[in-house]
C-alpha cells in the first residue's frame, strides 16, 4: 500500500506524514546496517497502559502487515494494528519541543507527554 500525500486515506491502516518519513530517514541513515524496515507497534507500560514503540528491523514475519510512505517500508503485526488502526505518525521540529507525535484515533486517554495511551 502506498501514501503518496500527507493526508490519511481510508485504505491505510496507518499513515506516516512526508515529514515523519524524511526524519525517520534521516536516522536510518546514520544506522551502520541500514536496516529496510521501520517497525511500529504498542508495549505494556507508560503512564497510561500502553506505549508506542518504533525501531528499525531487517526481518518481515508471517503476522506483519507492510505499508510504504514515500518509500519507507513500514511493519505493524496484527496484533498491534488492532491498537494502531487510523493511527497517523507525524514529526514536528522546534525549538521548544519537536518530536513524533502518534494521532491515534482509538486512544481514549492519552498521557500528558504523548508516548502513552489507553484504548
Amino acid at each position: 500500500m502506498s501514501d503518496t500525500t500527507d493526508q490519511k486515506t481510508s485504505t491505510a491502516a496507518v499513515t506516516l506524514t512526508r515529514s515523519a518519513v524524511e526524519e525517520i530517514e534521516r536516522l536510518r541513515a546514520l544506522e551502520k546496517d541500514r536496516p529496510e524496515y521501520l517497525r511500529l507497534g504498542v508495549v505494556a507500560g507508560g503512564c497510561s497502559g500502553m506505549s508506542y514503540s518504533m525501531a528499525f528491523d531487517s526481518e518481515k514475519s508471517d503476522v506483519d502487515k507492510e505499508f510504504e510512505f514515500f518509500g519507507l517500508k513500514v511493519l505493524v503485526d496484527m496484533k498491534a494494528l488492532m491498537y494502531l488502526a487510523g493511527t497517523t505518525l507525524d514529526y514536528k521540529s522546534g525549538l521548544m519541543g519537536g518530536g513524533f507525535n502518534f494521532h491515534n484515533p482509538r486512544a481514549k486517554r492519552s498521557c500528558g507527554c504523548g508516548s502513552s495511551f489507553t484504548c
